[in-house]
Order: structure tokens, then C-alpha cells, then sequence
């Protein structure tokens, strides 16, 4: 490693990208610098925190050497040129496995690479491996019987969930094994492990990233996401993956990105979910999501009343008929082959989607709409619903019942094309995070950014990480 370097590794893994990209910028690291920092960390990490499927240490570092040379001279691909990545092990990278968290995938190579994939690596992103999903990504809880479950940093001494199904990506990003990670969100997949794992995770709205190339669940509810230590991050990681991160490439990027970003939130309108919403939701996550409302309140947010047009829980129906169906179509031959090996929860419940009729199916989008349109009724006066993100903080692996999933919270979202964030907002006695949810209208992610953006500028709740000493690795 560069003699420069003489802090630790951990130091240089969790700065900012920000930072990281000013670093590079003017030459006090280089990108083969960093990209050995991160593999450092994943060679004494990862055996026991198994976020990564596959690491791609050879490539990375002839990367980021060739990166070096580019900025070198002159011939800098974006500002973010030299910075590493993980991917969830859904995005197709041309003549690499992508298992989709399967071993009946685990030599199946993929013959195209994702268009997000391209974007990224064609604003000079280093890809430092793939990392772990659920099996098709078809669960919450992170969990993965055949190819193993991600170690929730959090907590050294008991097996945590890590929540899913982007569960490699949190685990990486929290423990300090990549500085960001592209996750996707069908019910809830980047923001329930960006709540257990203590990390900043934004759902975007369908359509705004492309997702051909990545293996898909839900073709209609499927939508990529970024996950980071910070609302900064996860914001220059969206624009990356929305086409807009190059130099020059779109009028609203770059400046003025940053700058809508900075402005305040005094005078908008926030809503807090009504008494009942609250029933079952863990005390430190009541009192955190409590205390997050008067932070907004006292930058100056009204934070108002909201009378819901439904309970959350209603979007559970329309929402599974049209992912059971989906999913059933996408992987029909591998469950109904009894000697595939599955998860048999996983099998039992995309198989559910062959007892879908077409009634039921067509049934289940109009009632998506009705939702939707009930539900933006509602908040037509507002610009964000605030909920937490998850009912609880990371339970223990061996509480997991895999006939439930913890999206009571984030599914909706999903259901009524909505965008939301999720942000740490505290820590139970145990020391595991807790985290705010901020919802709103479709295709409005700079509201929700700027919201998350102002309440991170006032608290440290992101500027924490896990403590890894425990493990007792040397």
C-alpha cells in the first residue's frame, strides 16, 4: 500500500465519499490505494461476516491501477472515478455468476451486463464484488439457508438478522467493506436493512432506474437502490445510477443537485402516522421515531396529524397476489422442480403464484390504484409521511419466523409507487439502530433527501459504526 496511507484501514473506510472523491482529486490516496484499504478489511472480515458472494480482487485492483493512470492523466471519468462499489448479486455483470442468492444459480454466468451496472462502470466506479441476497430476494428478514446469512455487525456475540433481501450490501457498507452498495426494493429491500444494519437506504420510484439485467422479482414493483453511511452518499449514488453523475451530463445534477439538497425544511409539512398505526411497534423505536418528529419540528417543520384513508396492513393483499404472481412466472421451473435445493419457505411461497387466477391478478392492480389514489388524497397538503422503518430494532436469527416478513412499515411504498428513505435515528439499550422512515410521492426523491439531509446535518445517529473488535479477528 501507498506509504502515504499511514492511518488505519478503518479510518480510510468510512470517510465520506464525498471526501474519498476529494482525496483522489488531489492525490493524497489513489484509487489502488483504496481499493486495497476495502479488500484488507474484507479478507479479515468477511469470513465471518459473509457479506460478499464473490470478490473480484484481481479485477478491482487492475481498476483501479488503470484508474490511477486516467486521473493521472487528465482523462477523469466523473467525480466519482477510482471509488469502489458492491453489487447485490442480482445485477448481471457480463461473464460473471450472478446466483440471485440461489445455489441452483451458483454457475450461472451471465451473458449481459446491467445497464445500471454500465452506468456505474462507465463513470469509473471500481467493482469490488458481488454481495449477498435472498434466495430471488423473496423475504425481509435477510436469512438465506442454502448460501448462508450476512452477520448483522451490530452485535458480535448473537446471530442477528441483517434484514433483507439486500442484506450483503448493508452488511458491507455498515462494517466498513465498501463504501456504498446498490441494493433493490420490492417490498422493502433496502430500507429494512439499512434500518437493522444502521445505514441510510433510498427506495426509488419505479422507473427511474433502469433494471434490465438484474434478475428480476416483481417486474411491476421491482426497483433498484442505493445504500450508504449518509443521506449525502445515497444522494451522489442516485444520481449516478439515474444517468446523471457524469461532468456535464444533465443540467440538474452536479451544483444544483447540491444546492436543492441544502435547503432547509422550515415550513413543510409532515405527517405522523395515527395512534393506531403505532400498536405493536417496539417502545425504543416509538420513543426514537418520537424524538426524530421534534428534531424536524425544531428545524422548523410542521409536523401534522394525518388521518389515513386505511391501515398500512391493507396493502399487504394487493401487494403479494402481484408479487407471488410475478415471481411465480420468473421462477416457475426452479420451485416446481422438487429436486431443485430452495429455501422450502421460499419455494411454499412464490409457488402460491400458480393458484393466482388472471381475475385475481388484473383485481390486484386496480386495487393498488385505489390505494394509491386514496392515500395521495390524504397527503395532498403534505410533502412527506414520516413511520418508522421497521417495528422493531435486529432480532436474533433463531426469533425469525419465515412465515412473516417485517415490511408492515415499507411495503406500502412499494404498493402505491411511492419513493421513501430510510435513516438511523437512534439505538435501542442494546445498542442496535432504530430508523425513520420518510415516504413521499412518486418521483419526488429530492423532497425526501432534503428532509433526511437536514435531519442528518443536526444529529449523529449515521456518523455511527459498529464496533468489530468483538469478533475477535486479528
Amino acid at each position: 500500500m501507498n506509504e502515504r496511507i499511514t492511518r488505519s484501514d478503518s479510518e480510510l473506510c468510512f470517510l465520506p465519499v464525498s471526501i474519498l472523491s476529494e482525496k483522489l482529486s488531489n492525490r493524497e490516496i489513489s484509487s489502488r490505494d483504496l481499493v486495497e484499504a476495502f479488500l484488507t478489511r474484507i479478507a479479515k472480515y468477511n469470513r465471518v461476516l459473509h457479506s460478499y458472494v464473490e470478490v473480484y480482487s484481481e479485477e478491482a485492483l487492475l481498476t483501479a491501477e488503470a484508474a490511477d493512470k486516467a486521473l493521472l492523466a487528465g482523462s477523469r471519468l466523473g467525480p466519482f472515478h477510482g471509488i469502489p462499489i458492491a453489487l447485490k448479486d442480482l445485477i448481471e455483470l457480463k461473464g460473471r455468476v450472478t446466483t440471485a442468492g440461489s445455489v441452483h444459480f451458483q454457475e450461472r454466468c451471465s451473458t449481459v451486463t446491467a445497464s445500471l451496472a454500465q452506468r456505474l462502470v462507465g463513470n469509473g466506479l471500481v467493482v469490488l464484488g458481488k454481495v449477498h441476497t435472498v434466495e430471488f430476494a423473496y423475504s425481509g428478514w435477510g436469512t438465506n439457508s442454502t448460501l448462508g446469512t450476512p452477520w448483522n455487525p451490530w452485535d458480535c456475540s448473537v446471530a442477528r438478522i441483517p434484514g433483507g433481501s439486500s442484506s450483503g450490501s448493508a452488511v458491507a457498507v455498515a462494517a466498513g467493506l465498501a463504501p456504498w452498495a446498490i441494493g433493490t426494493d420490492t417490498g422493502g429491500s433496502v430500507r429494512l436493512p439499512a434500518s437493522y444494519c444502521g445505514l441510510t437506504g433510498l427506495k426509488t420510484t419505479a422507473g427511474r432506474i433502469p433494471t434490465d439485467g438484474i434478475v428480476p422479482l416483481s417486474q411491476t414493483l421491482d426497483t433498484p437502490g442505493p445504500l450508504a453511511r449518509s443521506v449525502a452518499d445515497v444522494e451522489l449514488l442516485y444520481e449516478l445510477m439515474r444517468g446523471c453523475g457524469t461532468f456535464g451530463s444533465d443540467p440538474e445534477s452536479g451544483q444544483a443537485t447540491a444546492e436543492r439538497s441544502k435547503a432547509g425544511i422550515r415550513g413543510l409539512r409532515l405527517g405522523r402516522i395515527p395512534l393506531a398505526e403505532r400498536n405493536g411497534v417496539h417502545k425504543a423505536v416509538l420513543a426514537a421515531y418520537d424524538e426524530s418528529l421534534e428534531v424536524l419540528a425544531r428545524l422548523g417543520a410542521e409536523i401534522v396529524e394525518v388521518e389515513l384513508p386505511f391501515v398500512l396492513e391493507d396493502c399487504r393483499s394487493p401487494h403479494m397476489t402481484i408479487v407471488n404472481a410475478e415471481a411465480y412466472k420468473n421462477f416457475r421451473d426452479v420451485v416446481d422442480d422438487e429436486s431443485t435445493v430452495l429455501d422450502e419457505a421460499i419455494r411454499r411461497g412464490i409457488r402460491t403464484g400458480r393458484e393466482i387466477s388472471a381475475f385475481d391478478y388484473l383485481s390486484a392492480l386496480g386495487k393498488r390504484l385505489e390505494l394509491r389514489q386514496g392515500m395521495y388524497r390524504a397527503l395532498s397538503d403534505l410533502d412527506a409521511l414520516l413511520t418508522p422503518t421497521t417495528e422493531t430494532a435486529a432480532i436474533p436469527l433463531d426469533a425469525v419466523d419465515k412465515q412473516s416478513v417485517p415490511s408492515r412499515f415499507t411495503r406500502f411504498a412499494n404498493t402505491l409507487g411511492m419513493c421513501a428513505l430510510a435513516v438511523p435515528n437512534g439505538f435501542t439499550s442494546a445498542g442496535l439502530p432504530t430508523s425513520l422512515q420518510i415516504v413521499c410521492r412518486g418521483d419526488e426523491e429530492a423532497a425526501a433527501l432534503r428532509i433526511g439531509r437536514a435531519f442528518q446535518e443536526v444529529t449523529d445517529w449515521h456518523l455511527r459504526r459498529p464496533d468489530l473488535a468483538a469478533l475477535g479477528l486479528s
